[in-house]
């Protein structure tokens, strides 16, 4: 930099028309002003490696690649299993995808946005965690090949939006309703295959569709399954002995035990709270100068028990449930009083309690009203793998608890998760009753859709488009991969199936056990509609995320706080 200014300099010497100089002038400082402004870029990004362009595009998809790669032989009803091993040696067996993904170590914040669109896609649909997967990786693979053609991202992902956009319409238009010739069962225990033993998924699938219709006439959201239904798991005892009960389930017993240990029905009250004296939370001391004063300390705790007691019965109730404790000197008058006591509850158990039984959770004993005593049907203790537990029953909402039977906590863990999966989906197909054909029939439709879609656009998002129905192709492939069958021809054999069948054709699709390409509906291979509509949105979303990225920053060192003393000295 020096030496090119004093070339330049020199040259001035030459110069004798002022404007001449002045413009030389203004060449120099503009030279210094770029010099010192990239000198000051390098400094600001020392501590920073940086992947820009092409390269970080690659790197993404990368990430993405390696993340389906994990979750790609789970597919399908002949899918296999994954043991992930935790740090402390604990292993979980399991066939679902979201919980692959969600206990693996990932560090790439790609992955990382990726994981959190299957958490979602689990949340919102509670299937088809996979599929969205594999759609995303597959997308973005696709989106790679177009960019080293020389297509911009941009134009990409206009193309994408437009497919996803055609293809939500056309899923539309191939779906069908629920009817007699469609049943919930298949649709559900479609969503079970490949995560649990076949000989427990009709178990599982008649549970999940019995507590749906429970439920169904009752508000409350698509989340309403999670609240409503309690999962409870006990040792001992094999998976087929997990049963479905109408009821809340504790794992207590009353507090004591010459009360009542059933009752056909009564007034219940709740206390969000604890039944006892309250405590001075302070550090205090009290000089105590005769025994007669520490007795009517004592007379005076029991006196308040005593009006609590007694405000209680006058309401005529005989079910107390309380979420704290219960202080000693209340266990008697409780029993006196006719009023059988339970203690410790988890705050979730209280609020599905109250939606049973009508009964309002209150705070204060002594605020306790008759508008919030509410009434149950039945409870019962019953011994369950040597532990007392008690069974409440209300006729108000549709609480219900699913006891889970296993001989490990591995074996029970994933009889929940399958659980939970076939409950979210029947219970939302209460609300969405329309479906597609399962087996990769509805993605290769796509595709063949797509192609022809294609050529109605005249710019390059046609290629973006062609590639988007390739991508959907993914999923057949893999289903086949999975099953010993060979892909290509898979693929070949059931898109020619399709086109052969002019009416049906949408509807035929491959059937894993047989190798055939068959109806659906026939086989009863079915998915839910809502699946199938935000397994595409949350991919192709996912996918023009990623594809936004043309520059990675990864910082070298952790933020550090700022000394901000030394700053206001030196300005000093």
């Amino acid at each position: 930099m020096g030496e090119r200014l004093n070339i330049l300099i020199r040259r001035f010497v030459d110069y004798t028309n002022q404007e001449q100089y002045n413009k030389r002038i203004q060449n120099i400082l503009s030279i210094g002003i770029n010099y010192m402004t990239e000198s000051e870029h390098d400094i600001a990004l020392e501590d920073t490696d940086r992947i820009k362009g092409h390269a970080a595009l690659v790197n993404n998809v990368k990430a993405a690649v390696a993340l389906a790669g994990a979750v790609r032989s789970t597919l399908g009803p002949r899918g296999l299993d994954k043991m992930l091993v935790e740090e402390g040696g604990s292993t979980i067996v399991t066939n679902d995808g979201v919980t692959v993904l969600e206990n693996a170590k990932v560090e790439h914040p790609t992955a990382q946005l990726l994981i959190s669109t299957s958490s979602s896609q689990d949340k919102s649909a509670r299937d088809g965690t996979t599929t969205t997967v594999l759609l995303m990786a597959e997308i973005l693979q696709n989106s790679l090949e177009l960019v080293r053609m020389g297509i911009h991202p941009t134009v990409i992902i206009n193309g994408y939006r437009i497919a996803l956009e055609e293809s939500i319409l056309e899923l539309s238009n191939i779906s069908k309703e629920i009817s007699e010739d469609i049943s919930e069962y298949a649709i559900v225990s479609t969503s079970l295959a490949g995560k649990i033993e076949s000989s427990v998924t009709s178990m599982l699938t008649n549970y999940a569709i019995e507590a749906a219709n429970i439920l169904s006439s009752e508000e409350g959201g698509e989340d309403l399954e999670r609240l409503r239904v309690k999962r409870l798991q006990v040792g001992n005892g094999g998976i087929k002995d997990s049963k479905l009960i109408h009821g809340l389930v504790l794992p207590k017993s009353r507090l004591d035990l010459e009360t009542l240990a059933f009752s056909n029905g009564g007034k219940i009250a709740i206390i969000d709270g604890g039944l006892e004296n309250k405590k001075i939370d302070m550090d205090a001391s009290i000089e105590i100068t005769g025994i007669g004063s520490l007795k009517e300390f004592h007379n005076r705790d029991l006196e308040k028990i005593k009006i609590l007691v007694e405000h209680l019965k006058s309401f005529d109730i005989d079910l107390l449930i309380v979420r704290d404790g219960v202080a000693d000197d209340a266990i008697t008058p409780l029993k006196n009083a006719g009023i059988t006591t339970y203690r410790r509850l988890e705050r979730r158990d209280l609020e599905l309690l109250s939606k049973m039984t009508g009964a309002n959770p209150v705070r204060n004993p002594l605020n306790l009203k008759f508008e919030d005593i509410g009434n149950y049907t039945k409870r019962a203790e019953k011994l369950i793998s040597d532990v007392k537990h008690t069974t409440i029953e209300g006729d108000i909402g549709g609480g219900m608890t699913f006891v889970i039977r296993g001989s490990s906590p591995e074996i029970r863990n994933e009889m929940k998760r399958a659980f939970d999966d076939a409950l979210g989906v029947a219970h939302r197909l209460k609300r969405n009753p329309s479906i597609l054909p399962g087996g990769g029939a509805t993605h290769i439709h796509l595709a063949r859709h797509l192609r022809i879609f294609a050529t109605s656009q005249s710019g390059r998002e046609q290629l973006a488009i062609e590639a988007y129905a390739a991508a959907l192709e993914i999923i057949p492939r893999v289903l086949a991969e999975n099953c010993g069958m060979d892909p290509i021809d898979a693929i070949l054999s059931l898109s020619a199936a399709q086109n052969n069948q002019l009416e049906d054709g949408p509807w035929i699709g491959l059937d894993v056990q047989s190798g055939k390409n068959i109806n659906m509906i026939d086989a009863g291979i079915l998915d839910p509609l809502f699946v199938a509509k935000h397994a595409l949105t949350g991919a192709t979303e996912a996918a023009i995320n990623v594809l936004r990225i043309d520059d990675v920053l990864w910082a070298k060192q952790e933020a550090q706080t700022p000394d901000w003393q030394n700053e206001l000295t030196e300005e000093d």
